[in-house]
């Protein structure tokens, strides 16, 4: 199992995240994903810089830890051949630890360039197209495209890696996994739901592919004091109790705001271990680990509190997960 620590662009701004970022790196974890977002989900959260630059000074402050997006939609917001040069770039920059995640996106990022907001099954539909283009720029040479979505004129990309970024894909259902698993190098998901991953991988040998990464993510309120845990979770984290399904559909922070009005402390805490307690995050972790995850990135909430869960984090809570982890 290896362990992820989250750079949530939603609760902190640039400097601080490549601090955070080069901390992680320095207390042992072994990758740190970066949300890639236009718009907070709740105003508590109060940040939204522009990943890609953060991930420039992360990739040069950092030696060590596999940098990833978790994750980027190539389908409005960014044109699949602009994220495809981007992802080049991180990955030289990062000299190869770079892992591109993709997703069908949120209506709260995408919204913004005023296109609508398409139902799921066109989304998909468009990202199939992007992960084409996306993989044919890393193939080399040039690039034309002419799909129902989107158009690629004579694209080369110019600076390439060495070594092709892989890409993994967020899935939430049968119909994603089913979908993108022959496609992708890895699995992204939220939800430690077994039935992902066993289809996942059948899907893949089905598709003669190899097994291969399945991340998931888990949100962890850490403080000394239990009740400013639960509150600073439920103010600015209540959100996830939603389901994607959900969060994928709501326009902005007051939609968000509105959506988790009778979302109370207790339903929270039920769902996000808060406090100073190590094995109730190693509890929390456990369905992950049951369900065939091979990599979880953890969230600590509240952009200003992440000293004290890097502290933890090197002084017992990774070698605690990993202890108890499969091997």
């Amino acid at each position: 199992m290896r362990l992820g620590y989250t750079l949530l662009t939603e609760q902190a701004g640039p400097r601080a995240l490549v601090e955070h970022a080069v901390r992680a790196e320095r207390v042992g974890f072994d990758f740190a994903v970066m949300s890639d977002h236009y718009s907070p989900w709740l105003d508590s959260q109060g940040h939204a810089p522009y990943a890609w630059s953060v991930l420039g000074a992360v990739a040069q402050a950092t030696d060590r830890v596999e940098l990833m997006t978790y994750v980027t939609a190539p389908i409005m917001r960014y044109h699949p051949a602009v994220v495809a040069q981007k992802a080049a770039t991180v990955q030289l920059l990062s000299e190869g630890r770079f892992l591109l995640g993709l997703g069908a996106g949120e209506n709260l990022n995408e919204h913004v360039v005023g296109r609508g907001w398409p139902p799921v099954n066109v989304r998909h539909d468009m990202l199939a197209e992007a992960l084409r283009i996306i993989n044919d720029l890393f193939d080399g040479g040039y690039t034309n495209f002419d799909g129902e979505y989107y158009r690629v004129d004579s694209a080369k990309l110019w600076d390439l890696p060495e070594v092709r970024p892989p890409v993994g894909v967020a899935v939430s259902g049968d119909q994603s996994v089913r979908r993108f698993a022959s496609l992708a190098d890895a699995m992204i998901a939220v939800q430690p739901e077994e039935r992902l991953c066993s289809l996942w991988d059948a899907e893949r040998v089905a598709a003669n592919a190899e097994t291969s990464r399945k991340i998931g993510q888990l949100p962890v309120c850490w403080d000394s004091d239990p009740e400013a845990a639960v509150a600073r979770a439920h103010d600015q984290f209540r959100w996830f109790a939603g389901g994607w399904k959900v969060n994928a559909e709501l326009p902005g922070t007051q939609a968000f705001a509105a959506a988790t009005q009778f979302v109370t402390p207790a339903d929270v805490a039920a769902s996000i271990p808060c406090g100073a307690d190590v094995e109730r995050v190693v509890d929390a972790a456990e369905p992950f680990f049951a369900a065939g995850f091979t990599d979880l990135a953890l969230v600590q909430i509240g952009g200003e509190h992440q000293g004290p869960f890097l502290d933890v984090a090197e002084r017992e809570l990774l070698s605690a997960l990993r202890e108890a982890a499969p091997r």
